[in-house]
């Protein structure tokens, strides 16, 4: 394994922001310290051609002024919370509504803007990074001072490894989640409707306008069901997929706590790479990049529309005001844990 580390920009307020490049001598990643960003994967093609498959903006600046979340950290509480509020243990907590009526991604203070402390680790899970910040209470209107830890591992078989931690001093909700957008082309290589997806999940939640309306809904014979191998974009131009622009829903996976659960394959056929998520979370959150609108890219490239797909693993958005719902609290010196596993073959 081979991990270097170089200079990527200094903010405004001084901070100093790094990349980290971690190699196995097959693939590797780059990640930076702000907002735990994974600017470039890259991975060899059936035949050997090495691509970037991430999309990212190309600079430290442009990373800023972003609101796409590229590659981001999601937290403290990764979708939507309705109305920006919920009650815990008998207090309502107020949070920023930036969606609408709606808080999304943690609000106005995300995590993805924010400079964390970062440490090359070496583990029997794999060598790379562990990100680490302490979230203070009151932040995004939520309750509890909050450490946390984000580590990316890569193995020798590949596997990029996304472990995550947290430790609250008092009752909170958490989930966490990374935003990476994928395009296993290539991430300038415009739309991924080819890409040929398969999704271990019967279920998925019903919304309303954004929002779980508490339904589970069976995707048999409908154009949510990817339980049987189709490309990404056969049903994108649906009349139910016209007001997001494309797919937005969260799918329920058969997991169960401290299991690891292959949920999903995604094969790119022209280059033959692939790509399997595992999670031990109970949703994922299918993204499109519906509203992705020429965002500048790395190498003069310009995102657009389903230029790349998002597979966010995570607790069921809304959680805390759904009882129905597996519970997001993190009770008070209780440590929260979580692993997803992206792995890529060719």
């Amino acid at each position: 394994m081979d991990v270097s580390k170089k200079k990527f920009g200094t903010l405004s307020d001084g901070s100093k922001v790094s990349l980290y490049r971690v190699s196995n001598g097959s693939m590797s990643f780059v990640a930076t310290n702000y907002g735990c960003v994974i600017t470039s994967i890259q991975v060899p093609s059936r035949i050997g051609v090495v691509e970037d498959v991430v999309l990212a903006p190309p600079t430290l600046d442009s990373l800023v002024i972003s609101d796409a979340s590229f590659g981001g950290i999601v937290g403290r509480f990764a979708n939507r919370i309705s109305g920006g509020r919920f009650v815990l243990n008998g207090k309502e907590y107020q949070l920023d509504m930036n969606e609408g009526a709606n808080c999304l991604h943690g609000g106005f203070f995300r995590w993805d803007k924010q400079v964390w402390d970062a440490e090359v680790v070496e583990t029997v899970k794999g060598t790379g990074v562990i990100f680490s910040r302490i979230s203070r209470a009151g932040e995004q209107g939520m309750p509890g001072t909050l450490q946390v830890k984000v580590a990316y591992l890569l193995d020798e078989e590949n596997n990029l490894v996304m472990h995550y931690s947290a430790i609250s001093d008092a009752d909170t909700i958490i989930s966490l989640t990374n935003h990476s957008y994928f395009n296993l082309a290539g991430h300038n290589k415009g739309r991924v409707d080819s890409h040929l997806m398969t999704l271990d999940c019967d279920h998925y939640l019903a919304t309303k306008d954004g929002i779980p309306t508490g339904e589970m809904l069976p995707v048999g014979g409908t154009i949510f069901d990817f339980t049987k191998e189709k490309p990404l974009g056969q049903h994108i131009h649906s009349p139910e997929l016209q007001e997001l622009r494309g797919y937005d829903h969260c799918y329920c996976i058969d997991s169960g706590k401290g299991r690891l659960v292959p949920f999903a394959k995604i094969r790119e056929p022209e280059s033959g790479r692939t790509m399997t998520v595992a999670t031990d979370m109970p949703g994922v959150q299918l993204y499109t990049g519906n509203w992705l609108q020429g965002e500048l890219g790395k190498n003069g490239a310009r995102y657009n529309a389903q230029g790349g797909f998002c597979l966010e693993t995570q607790r069921y958005p809304d959680s805390p005001n759904k009882y129905t719902f597996p519970s997001a609290v993190l009770k008070a010196g209780e440590e929260f844990t979580s692993t997803t596993v992206y792995g890529f073959r060719w």
